[in-house]
């Protein structure tokens, strides 16, 4: 291993949990498990995943430029202070789960999606592609985006090397909403009746699916944090 690939290796090895994170939200999940059951699956699904790609890299891009934006001695010696945010927002998504949960116990069960899931199933490409941008822009994203961004800078990585970790971030952030879309136009048929039980499943433990989702991400943040130490 050259000296050279070491910090590209570390840099990987620091983005890796916040792209499980970004791959465990439920929500792009389910928009695209909506649009792939819906008769605009040949007209939606790509924009969709083109649309998730181009958010997920380019806003980590963005951030990697923000951050750049800072003296380097100061986001090196910051290495800490970036463990210690990212162990104490992994803490308060974990928090925030528990008692998420501790609320659900006295709510009566639900069947159902929220509204403005269900009407997913009815927008066509360009909408696909607008929403796939934004959900990039949710809070939660542009958090895990911005860790992203400012641990690649830390890592003082090159441009060269630094786009390759984007690339790898992107891809694995991404394979909970490109592979089913692969498998689906691949094969239709075959895949349909899945989608529909995955789709069923969710609708009945849609709450319970997003706070163990949420201690999950709580809990890849943690350790992200922990590895900076």
């Amino acid at each position: 291993m050259t000296k050279r690939g070491r910090p590209m290796l570390q840099a990987v090895g620091h983005i890796l949990p916040i792209a499980v994170a970004v791959a465990l939200s439920s929500v792009p999940i389910t928009v695209i498990i909506l649009i792939l059951l819906s008769p605009n699956r040949n007209r939606s699904a790509i924009p969709f995943l083109i649309g998730w790609l181009i958010g997920l890299a380019g806003v980590a891009t963005a951030f990697v430029v923000f951050a750049n934006l800072i003296p380097k001695s100061i986001v090196r010696k910051a290495d800490l202070g970036i463990a210690i945010v990212l162990m104490v927002v992994g803490i308060a998504l974990i928090v925030f789960s528990i008692v998420s949960w501790r609320k659900a116990l006295g709510r009566p069960p639900t069947d159902s999606l929220p509204r403005w899931l269900r009407a997913v199933s009815s927008i066509g490409p360009f909408s696909a592609f607008g929403l796939a941008i934004g959900l990039n822009l949710r809070p939660k994203a542009l958090l895990l985006s911005a860790a992203v961004g400012v641990s690649i800078t830390a890592d003082n990585l090159n441009v060269a090397s630094g786009s390759i970790v984007i690339l790898i971030y992107t891809l694995v952030a991404s394979v909970t909403v490109s592979i089913p879309v692969i498998l689906t136009l691949a094969s239709p048929t075959r895949m349909e009746p899945r989608l529909i039980q995955i789709r069923s499943w969710l609708e009945r433990n849609n709450r319970t699916v997003s706070i163990v989702i949420m201690l999950v991400i709580g809990v890849v943040i943690f350790s992200n944090g922990l590895t900076r130490l």
